[in-house]
């Protein structure tokens, strides 16, 4: 099994956010895609866009679902209800796989985006909602998050398979979580860094995929950087299979 192959990685982008570098991280080398679904950005343009992108360079798709909130970029927690939530999860997804399957594409995975990626790894009632919502939707279709928490633990519930993720571009506290983005020196700014900590991250074994912020003007230039170091440490860069 993929599990056991440590020396696999995937490398993702969040694209159809509104960035000016999507065409050049799929040219660079990503092999997974996470497409922003209306929520928290995109509509049905960027979204017919990331699927014939993701077609065109051999990557796989997944869905990006946020909080509807696009003045915050959907990094503001909202106060919905179960119900509200899921129903907004699903919308957004549904909407994706309509350009997908328009696109000749499926969607192999759900990586939620922004303050509700953190509210899904914490929340236990939410995160099983909404891993119901995909198992009943896209039940082939496998969530991606960090390596513990609700989320993974709300997928092997509800029989998805799960891809622990890590992050090239963001700084970490001792305890393995995320430094919050309002804090001094959350996201890295220099290439050695962010290589130093792909490959500490891919060695470590947690972690199946690693993650380039899109909006981020250094974003190409970190991919390029981080995939030549893992590709000359032996790693085989491919799209990740669920653990």
């Amino acid at each position: 099994m993929w599990l056991h192959a440590p020396l696999c990685m995937d490398l993702n982008a969040d694209v159809g956010e509104g960035g000016a570098w999507d065409e050049a991280l799929f040219e660079g080398g990503i092999t997974s895609a996470n497409a922003a679904c209306g929520g928290h950005a995109g509509d049905a343009f960027t979204m017919a866009d990331a699927c014939a992108r993701a077609v065109r360079h051999g990557v796989a798709l997944g869905a990006h679902p946020g909080y509807a909130d696009r003045a915050n970029f959907g990094r503001r927690e909202l106060a919905l209800s179960l119900a509200e939530l899921t129903e907004s999860f699903r919308g957004q997804i549904e909407a994706l796989a309509v350009a997908a399957s328009r696109a000749g594409i499926r969607l192999g995975h759900v990586k939620p985006h922004g303050a509700l990626y953190h509210f899904l790894h914490q929340d236990r009632d939410a995160a099983e909602a909404c891993a119901r919502v995909v198992a009943a939707g896209w039940p082939d279709a496998a969530l991606v998050g960090l390596p513990e928490g609700e989320w993974r633990a709300a997928a092997g519930r509800a029989g998805l398979g799960y891809v622990s993720e890590g992050f090239l571009d963001r700084a970490y506290l001792s305890d393995g979580t995320l430094v919050a983005r309002d804090q001094p020196g959350a996201v890295l700014t220099e290439e050695t860094a962010v290589v130093v900590q792909a490959l500490a991250l891919a060695r470590a074994g947690r972690v199946r995929t690693l993650c380039v912020h899109s909006d981020g003007q250094d974003a190409v230039r970190f991919l390029g950087a981080a995939r030549r170091a893992l590709v000359t440490a032996g790693f085989t860069i491919s799209s990740a299979r669920p653990e």
